[in-house]
């Protein structure tokens, strides 16, 4: 086609396109109308399938190179049971291909069509000439592996099940692997995204979204049921994502079977005898049509007119794959008629709504809807995820996370998934295998989060990761996990939506409530301004995040009440006192035998509370206590400290000692432990370090939030300068009385924010959680 006739049709096509938009949107939208007066619902079969032969079902169009290469690997897969049975449906080859199967494979039964059908076509010709209940979908362009074939059968063990797929392999090994069987399907930007995934670790059946047309097994009676593949998507592409979604939307099931291997050429006839801009014409118009017949949600369907006429517009500047065409509108317009009656079928197999439909294929909704529920009594499996690696405890979060993980491995089989930063935190994860059932790590690729206009917090689009998403739901599925244990508010963006398995979200501190404390020291007018916007996206997030979960675990009393204050209805899912705590046994109490007039600062300098914190200190209060006594000394120890000595004009009176391998040697050395901090949220896990080891502390209100209410009973408090150097000197100048405070402290901690005590607390309100969701989908019923 000429350049000008191009825009010529490009402009008809502009001219047109609002009346395409507007025909299309009225009759679906009276389709629905109608269906919501008239229409009734088909019940699924589900009648059990013999599961010791199969029919293979193989289309071929002119491809009679193609047989004589792979044809034979389908023969000898299925020597091994007199009812296998091969049908070639031969859609009216001029090749000679269907007289070449007859004398060269006597074994396989060819169906000769009149014309050519379509992949589609030819395979439901295939299908109502089985004999068989299982019928296995093969391209004529496909090896398979000799023992293929029992591995698909193994898996229409469940009645429910539709389909199972091969895991796919190309014949070039050094090709990537742009199928591989293990399909997965998403609603994006109003329009349905598919793709295949490799993963390594599965080895036995595992969902998928649909089962690849040419590479996988189908049950015949379901097959035929839907009507098989819809001529609606003809000639190619699509056909089984249509089918293997209506399929879902049935209730039925679609696995994927990694241990049947097959070998694909890929496009080995489609690529042959169509260009690509064929085949990309054909992709958008079925893209449409698919979401036309599909999604009966009108939420979904709005936003995929809006986008994808949007699309459609934008590719008038340069058409790309992916996105939508005004070319593609006018093709899937020209079949609207038969979308309209597609759509009618499509509503009338639809036991479930699209958004489940999209869920359930999620190994972690394929546990939840369809996987047993955990036996009364036997021990619980909980899936812990957190967003940063945990050894070496380097912060107060990680010794939460990692003495956590300890005790609950006592009580509870845990399977670990952890975020890390980079490949050299990797090594030091390894101890957290001596005691977690299975522990799996990610490093999180760097990402640009700065976007200034989105309504999402940064912290949360720090986190956002889809295969952090993927891992998730894969070991929900694999460990068959009852309880769902995330670290984190960022974290609560994958709580789900499960009907069977507890959501249980830690928030180590508040997070909008740690950017509102932390706004005066924020630098500069332009600081505090997105600091300020920050407040109100997390504010936003954290209170509609934490309504998904079934158990919120937040540090203190404090905290919950804090939480209440905006969402009273939250307060029977807020629980203190189940997370944070130390092991009390791990850490020598030892109040007397310290160096005198040494002072302790510990804590990440990454964490910006402790940054504030040192700062108001070194500046405001250690001049005060030098001045009384000169000899006296500060210690910092933590991780991260700053290249570069940042208080260097008062070296003299500041030691930065940075990371240690065991914090338990400098609490047990110096004399006094200080914790000025100003801002953040939570429990100081710094303070149960030092109130378990001996050590006196002095803290600011917020520092000890949660632990100490009253001066002197069990730490000093003061939120003065001039306060906070006095009692610091009364610890100098008073030993004897700092150690009966820091005798109390220890009591306090052993008897309330002992790890082992919380923790079988922790269990019990697991127990409690399964208990309860059990009743709720018992009292539901069935999605």
């Amino acid at each position: 086609m000429s350049s000008l006739a191009r825009l010529l049709r490009a402009i008809l096509l502009l001219i047109l396109s609002p009346l395409i938009l507007l025909a299309a949107v009225l009759a679906l939208s009276l389709t629905d109308l109608a269906w919501l007066l008239f229409g009734r619902k088909k019940e699924p079969a589900t009648k059990a399938c013999r599961r010791d032969a199969a029919s293979v079902v193989i289309p071929n169009w002119n491809g009679r190179g193609l047989l004589e290469q792979y044809l034979p690997s389908v023969v000898a897969a299925l020597a091994g049971h007199p009812d296998n049975e091969i049908i070639v449906v031969d859609n009216g080859s001029s090749d000679g291909s269907a007289d070449f199967v007859r004398r060269t494979f006597p074994r396989a039964r060819v169906l000769a069509l009149d014309r050519n059908y379509g992949f589609g076509g030819g395979s439901n010709a295939g299908f109502r000439a089985a004999k068989n209940d299982v019928v296995v979908l093969l391209n004529s362009d496909m090896r398979v592996a000799p023992d293929f074939l029992a591995p698909l059968l193994e898996g229409f063990g469940d009645d429910h099940v539709f389909a199972v797929s091969c895991q796919i392999f190309f014949r070039d090994p050094n090709k990537p692997r742009e199928e591989t069987g293990l399909t997965e399907g998403w609603w994006q930007d109003g329009v349905l995204k598919v793709g295949h995934r490799i993963d390594a670790a599965l080895s036995d059946v595992f969902p998928c979204f649909y089962g690849g047309g040419g590479s996988c097994a189908f049950d015949r009676r379901k097959f035929l049921e839907l009507g098989g593949f819809d001529d609606l998507l003809a000639p190619f592409y699509l056909e089984d994502t249509d089918l293997g979604y209506m399929a879902w939307k049935r209730g039925w099931k679609v696995l994927y079977q990694p241990r049947s291997i097959v070998y694909h050429e890929h496009r080995g006839t489609i690529g042959k005898r169509f260009s690509e801009a064929q085949i990309q014409a054909v992709l958008k118009k079925n893209y449409l049509l698919f979401c036309w017949k599909n999604i009966h949600e009108w939420p979904r369907l709005a936003s995929h007119f809006f986008f994808s006429y949007g699309g459609a517009l934008l590719s008038l500047a340069g058409d790309t794959p992916g996105r939508a065409s005004l070319d593609g509108w006018w093709r899937a317009f020209q079949q609207l008629r038969g979308a309209v009656a597609s759509r009618w079928r499509a509503r009338g197999f639809a036991m479930v709504n699209d958004t489940e439909a999209f869920r359930r294929p999620l190994g972690g909704y394929y546990r939840d809807r369809f996987q047993d529920s955990p036996e009364m009594g036997a021990p619980l499996r909980v899936l812990f995820v957190s967003p940063y690696p945990i050894c070496p405890p380097v912060h107060g979060g990680g010794v939460f996370m990692y003495q956590t993980l300890r005790a609950l491995a006592k009580l509870c089989e845990v399977h670990l998934v952890a975020l890390l930063e980079e490949p050299a935190q990797a090594p030091a994860q390894g101890e957290l295998r001596d005691f977690c059932a299975s522990a799996e790590f990610l490093v999180r690729p760097a990402v640009r989060v700065d976007k200034a206009g989105s309504i999402v917090p940064y912290a949360v689009r720090e986190f956002a990761n889809k295969e952090l998403d993927r891992l998730i739901h894969r070991q929900l599925y694999l460990q068959r996990i009852d309880v769902l244990q995330l670290e984190y508010t960022p974290l609560g963006q994958y709580a789900g939506h499960y009907r069977n398995i507890p959501r249980m979200l830690f928030e180590h501190d508040v997070y909008f409530q740690s950017i509102a404390r932390a706004l005066e020291y924020m630098p500069g007018a332009v600081a505090r301004l997105k600091a300020r916007f920050e407040y109100l996206r997390a504010l936003r997030y954290e209170l509609r995040i934490l309504e998904r979960c079934d158990q919120v675990q937040v540090c203190t009393l404090e905290n919950r009440e804090y939480l209440a204050s905006f969402l009273p209805k939250l307060r029977g899912r807020l629980r203190e006192g189940l997370r944070a705590g130390i092991e009390t046994a791990r850490y020598e109490f030892r109040p007397c035998g310290r160096e005198p007039f040494t002072m302790l600062f510990l804590g990440s300098f990454r964490h910006g509370p402790n940054r504030i914190a040192l700062e108001w200190f070194v500046d405001h209060v250690l001049p005060r206590i030098v001045a009384r006594r000169p000899e006296a000394r500060l210690v910092v120890v933590g991780s991260d400290v700053p290249p570069q000595h940042p208080y260097a004009d008062r070296a003299p009176a500041i030691e930065i000692r940075g990371f240690v391998e065991d914090v338990r040697e400098p609490l047990a050395r110096y004399a006094v432990f200080v914790c000025p901090v100003r801002t953040g949220s939570g429990v100081r896990v710094k303070l149960l370090e030092a109130f378990s080891s001996g050590i006196p502390v002095v803290s600011t209100g917020i520092g000890a939030e949660g632990l100490a209410r009253k001066d002197g009973e069990i730490c000093f408090l003061a939120d003065e300068p001039g306060l906070f150097a006095e009692k610091v000197l009364e610890v100098f100048e008073s030993p004897h009385e700092a150690a009966e405070m820091a005798a109390r402290a220890r009591t306090e901690v052993t008897a309330n924010w002992d790890m082992t005590v919380i923790t079988e607390r922790l269990v019990e309100s697991y127990r409690d959680a399964v208990t309860e969701k059990r009743r709720a989908t018992f009292r539901r019923g069935p999605i």
